[in-house]
């Protein structure tokens, strides 16, 4: 298991080198940097105040040039300073952190607490009223996209019963509401068709068969076996969206003017802040390489067939 961790810690070098180089030289083909977004629109600023500016932040120098010095700061653990605020990468990026991960706590929490029940409700109740009306929840909530959730619920709670602010005050749980809401809705309307599948599949298998043959309770088969038998489907959704989240919802993030990690980097983005662009990419790239990691290893826990290298067939 030692071995397995190492190699895979090992394979985050060439993922994150590779991932930082590309997006670095996307940010280049784009044709602009953060001094022409700061002065592009200042027709009263001469060009040599621009391209002094542009010398001082090394913007002059060739890409490579700028990459390899970007890599060796990093490894020394200065990720550099912002292009625009002037403050330090790190500490700005770390600032913005806890109203991500508060977000992506409550949001994993309610999509759990709701679509693992309801989608094995809807197993059980297969083909009758229950399931179909359960689908037709699922599919509306599939087929609305986040950015109308989040106005539909900001009308509701904020505009006519006026029990939410429209915009965050802050990262507080009643600024975390309505977001939250937004981001679990969208997840337990899939996530709910996926644990409605899983568990049907496994209702039907010949153990499920065998246990109702000799007397065993609906309900003990179900919470004892079934539902930890799909538990390996369930988990690697939720390390998807795990990582999605811990990334910042951009969008959500933005609307709602949550002060997390995915708004800072569309930010960050539109004024080609590249310190600040390559320490999300960075982050990013950490999130999913740990994520699949951790995910992994909760199929060796939970699957002995894995740990024994065994075939399902």
């Amino acid at each position: 298991m030692r071995k397995y961790i190492l190699k895979r810690l090992i394979q985050l070098i060439p993922v994150l080198l590779g991932i930082t180089f590309l997006s670095f030289a996307m940010m280049r083909i784009a044709g602009s940097d953060a001094i022409t977004e700061l002065y592009g629109d200042k027709g009263a600023v001469s060009q040599e105040i621009i391209d002094a500016k542009r010398a001082e932040l090394g913007l002059d120098k060739p890409f490579i040039t700028q990459y390899l010095s970007w890599l060796l700061g990093m490894l020394r653990g200065d990720m550099g300073v912002s292009y625009v605020s002037g403050k330090d990468v790190f500490e700005t990026f770390s600032s913005k952190l806890p109203a991500t991960l508060l977000l992506t706590a409550l949001s994993i929490a309610a999509t759990i607490t709701i679509s693992i029940p309801l989608g094995g409700l809807a197993a059980v109740r297969h083909d009758r009223f229950t399931d179909y009306f359960l689908r037709v929840l699922s599919f509306i909530g599939n087929s609305l996209p986040n950015f109308f959730v989040a106005l539909l619920l900001m009308q509701l709670f904020s505009i006519k019963l006026k029990l939410l602010p429209v915009i965050s005050n802050g990262t507080t749980l009643k600024s975390a509401i309505m977001p939250t809401l937004t981001l679990a809705i969208a997840m337990s309307a899939k996530y709910m068709r996926q644990v409605r599948a899983t568990v049907l599949e496994e209702l039907n298998r010949d153990y499920v068969i065998g246990a109702r043959a000799r007397g065993v309770r609906e309900s003990v088969i179900l919470f004892g076996s079934v539902l930890r038998s799909a538990m390996l489907t369930i988990i690697t959704l939720l390390a998807l969206s795990i990582g999605s989240l811990l990334g910042g919802t951009a969008i959500i993030e933005s609307i709602f003017m949550w002060d997390g990690v995915g708004k800072l980097a569309v930010d960050a983005i539109t004024m080609r802040d590249y310190p600040m662009i390559q320490a999300y990419v960075v982050w990013m790239a950490i999130i999913y390489v740990m994520v699949n990691l951790i995910t992994d290893l909760l199929y060796h826990a939970l699957d002995p067939r894995i740990r024994l290298g065994v075939s399902g067939e």
